[in-house]
C-alpha cells in the first residue's frame, strides 16, 4: 500500500528486516519508519522498548548508497511472540539503504549502518530505490570514478587491509575505482605524472590509501607538470635588495616563562616521517578487489589540448584514507583518524580547498650549481631537528612507527644547532604581535586556540566564495622588492613551516593550533639555540597542548613566503615526511591550490 501524506511526503507499507511490517515515510529531509503493530497496540511495553533501542529515521545527508538486491529473505521480528529472535522469515523483493551515524563527540568516527526493506511487488521496491537515489543526489557532486593508490607497507603494514575494509563502501555507492598497489618508492608519482590530460580528466579524483608521505607523492605527481606559477624570490634576489630590513637574533637565553619541575616525560617527536621510502613489495597480484598494476602511457592522446587539466580548478579532488604512522593531514582535515570516516567523505563528494606550499630548492649544497627544482607540501616543511629525525629514522625502518620515537630521542640528545639565515615576508598582523607583552602573548594564544579551523570555517569559506568568481585567486605573485621582508640570522635548533595545524595523536592540538586549511599563510616557527632542558619543555608543551611559543627562544611568524640559506653541506629538510637535501630554499603558500574530499573537523 502506498499513499501521499502531502505534496512532498510519501508513505508506504513495507517490511523492514528484523523488525517487521512498518509504515515508511519519505519527506524532503529523510526516511523514517514506524512498526505497524506498535501503532495498533499503542501502550505495549514491548513497543516502547523498541522505540528506545532501535533507530527509526535516517537523514538523506547520512545515506551514501541505495541498492536493489532482488528476491530474498526478510525476517519479521514477531514481537507478539515475546522473543525478538524468534520471528518468521518471508521471501520478497528487497532494497538496502546504506548509511552512517555521525559521532556524538568531536573526533569520533562515523559508523556504518544499513536498513533492508522488502515488498512482494518488485515495482514498488524499484520505485523507492529511484526516489531515494534522487533525494540523496542533490547535496553535492559525488564522484563516479576514482584513481586509487594503496601503499602496502605504510604504518604497520596495513595498507592493503585498510583498502579491503573500505572497498565495499565504494562498491555499494557505485563508484568505479582503478586501484594500484605501489611496488616501490616513487611509483605513484610516476604513474600520475605520466597520465595524459585526457586520461586524468576521466577521473573525478585521486585517493591515497596510506600515510602523509604517500599523499605527498600523489600531490607532487599531480602538480609537477600541471601547476604553472612563478617561483617565489630566491635568497640571492633578496640579498640584492636595496631597502632590506635587518633583524638579528639574540641568542642570549633568559627564559623566565617556563621551568622544569622535577620529572621529565618520555620524548616523542611531534611530527613523524614518511612511510613511503621503504623498499616496497616486489610484486602484488590482483586479489579480486579491483587492484591492478599501473601501466605507463605509450603517448599522449590526440585531443589532450582540448581537455588540459591545470591547477587550481574547481572539480578535481584528492582523498586520503589513513593507514600511516601519524596521519596528520587526515586528522587536521576530518578531525579523526578513521578509514571509514575518510571513505565516506570521499563517497559523499565533500569538498574543501587546501593550501599547498611550493618549496623551491635553489642549491643542494653551498658549492652546487644545479637548476632549481620544485617540491610541494600539504602539511609541513622542517629543517634542523625535524630533518635530523627523518634522516636518523631511515636506518630503523624495521622498528615500524616506533622508529620515530627512537630517532626523536637520538636527535634530541645530540642537540645540534645550525647557522642559518631566514628571510620572511611580514604581515600586518605581525606588526602588532611583535610588540606584544608576555601576558598579551598568552592571551593571544588562548584567543587563537578558540579560533581553530572547523567545518564551514568562515576564514576558509571567504576564499571558497572568492574562488567562485575568479579562476586565479590561488597564487598572488610575491616580489623581492616588497618592503616587508624581514631577515633573521643566528643558530637554530629547528626551522619549521606549518601549512595546516598538523594535529596528530601525540600533539592533539597540532604544531600550530590556530592554523587554517585555506587562509593563504604559512606558520614559520624558528627555534633558536637554547639549553637542553628549555627545548625539552617546549616539546612537552607542544605534546600536552599548552602554548609551545611562550619562550624567548621561540619565534612564531605568520607569513605567505620565506627563504632559507645555510652553509651546512648536508642540510636536510623534512617535507611532509620526505627527505629533501637543500641548503637554499624559497617557500611560498599557494592558497587553495587543490580541493580535498573533506569538510574540515566537525565541532
Amino acid at each position: 500500500m502506498e499513499r501521499n501524506g502531502s505534496a512532498s511526503t510519501s508513505i508506504s507499507t513495507l517490511f523492514l528486516d528484523r523488525v517487521g511490517e512498518v509504515a515508511v515515510t519519505l519527506d524532503p529531509d529523510g526516511l523514517s519508519w514506524k512498526p505497524i503493530d506498535c501503532e495498533s497496540s499503542g501502550s505495549s511495553c514491548l513497543c516502547m522498548n523498541y522505540r528506545l533501542k532501535t533507530e527509526n529515521r535516517i537523514e538523506f545527508s547520512s545515506v551514501y548508497a541505495v541498492d536493489l538486491i532482488d528476491w530474498g529473505l526478510i525476517e519479521d521480528a514477531n514481537r507478539n511472540s515475546g522473543s525478538f529472535f524468534s520471528g518468521n522469515k518471508f521471501e520478497m523483493y528487497r532494497f538496502v539503504v546504506h548509511g552512517f551515524h555521525r559521532g556524538k563527540t568531536h573526533g569520533s568516527p562515523w559508523t556504518l549502518c544499513e536498513y533492508t526493506f522488502g515488498h512482494k511487488d518488485m515495482h514498488i521496491c524499484q520505485s523507492w530505490v529511484e526516489r531515494l537515489i534522487a533525494s540523496t543526489s542533490t547535496d553535492a557532486i559525488r564522484p563516479k570514478s576514482l584513481l586509487v593508490f594503496v601503499h602496502p607497507l605504510c604504518g604497520k603494514g596495513n595498507g592493503v587491509k585498510t583498502w579491503e575494509t573500505v572497498a565495499p563502501i565504494f562498491s555499494h555507492a557505485k563508484v568505479r575505482t582503478e586501484v594500484t598497489v605501489t611496488q616501490r618508492a616513487g611509483h605513484a608519482f610516476d604513474c600520475i605524472a605520466s597520465l595524459s590530460h585526457r586520461e586524468l580528466s576521466s577521473f573525478d579524483g585521486i585517493v591515497a590509501v596510506g600515510g602523509d608521505g604517500l599523499f605527498n607523492e600523489v600531490l607532487n605527481g599531480l602538480l609537477s607538470s600541471r601547476h604553472d606559477a612563478p617561483y617565489p624570490p630566491s635568497p640571492q634576489e633578496l640579498d640584492n635588495k636595496s631597502d632590506k630590513n635587518f633583524q638579528h637574533l639574540n641568542n642570549d637565553i633568559s627564559c623566565g616563562r617556563a621551568s622544569l619541575n622535577g620529572a621529565i616525560g618520555m620524548l616523542s617527536a611531534p611530527l613523524c616521517g614518511s612511510d613511503d621510502l621503504a623498499p616496497l613489495l616486489s610484486a602484488v597480484e590482483s586479489n579480486g578487489l579491483g587492484i591492478s598494476k599501473c601501466t605507463t602511457n605509450n603517448g599522449p592522446c590526440n585531443a589532450d589540448e582540448d581537455v588540459k587539466v591545470s591547477f587550481p580548478n574547481d572539480w578535481f579532488r584528492l582523498g586520503l584514507i589513513p593507514a600511516g604512522s601519524t596521519d596528520a593531514i587526515v586528522i587536521s582535515t576530518t578531525g579523526t583518524r578513521d578509514p571509514v570516516t575518510s571513505a565516506l567523505h570521499i563517497i559523499l563528494g565533500k569538498k574543501m580547498s587546501l593550501d599547498i606550499a611550493q618549496v623551491v630548492r635553489w642549491k643542494t649544497s653551498p658549492s652546487s650549481t644545479e637548476v632549481p627544482s620544485v617540491r610541494y607540501a600539504a602539511s609541513f616543511a622542517g629543517y634542523g631537528f625535524y630533518g635530523d629525525v627523518i634522516k636518523e629514522s631511515e636506518g630503523y625502518r624495521w622498528m615500524g612507527p616506533k622508529r620515530y620515537d627512537f630517532a626523536g630521542t637520538v636527535a634530541f640528545l645530540k642537540h645540534r644547532s645550525y647557522e642559518a639565515k631566514v628571510t620572511f615576508l611580514k604581515t600586518e598582523e605581525q606588526e602588532t604581535s611583535n610588540i606584544a607583552s608576555d601576558i598579551q602573548t598568552s592571551q593571544l594564544f588562548q584567543k587563537n586556540s578558540k579560533n581553530v579551523c572547523r567545518a564551514n570555517c568562515n576564514i576558509c569559506n571567504d576564499f571558497k566564495n572568492a574562488a567562485q568568481h575568479s579562476a586565479d585567486v590561488a597564487v598572488s605573485p610575491i616580489h623581492s622588492q616588497d618592503s616587508r621582508w624581514l631577515e633573521y640570522k643566528g643558530r637554530f635548533l629547528s626551522v619549521g613551516a606549518a601549512i595546516i595545524s598538523c594535529r596528530n595523536e601525540r600533539a592533539p592540538k597540532g604544531l600550530v593550533a590556530e592554523a587554517h586549511l585555506a587562509d593563504g599563510f604559512l606558520h614559520l616557527i624558528l627555534i633558536k639555540d637554547c639549553p637542553h632542558p628549555l627545548y625539552l619543555w617546549h616539546l612537552i608543551n607542544l605534546k600536552r597542548g599548552s602554548n609551545p611559543f611562550d619562550f624567548t627562544f621561540v619565534e612564531h611568524h605568520k607569513t605567505p613566503a620565506f627563504t632559507f640559506v645555510s652553509a651546512h653541506n648536508e642540510s636536510v629538510w623534512n617535507v611532509d615526511g620526505e627527505i629533501l637535501q637543500a641548503c637554499q630554499v624559497s617557500v611560498q603558500v599557494c592558497r587553495g591550490l587543490i580541493n580535498l574530499f573533506a569538510s574540515g573537523p566537525e565541532v
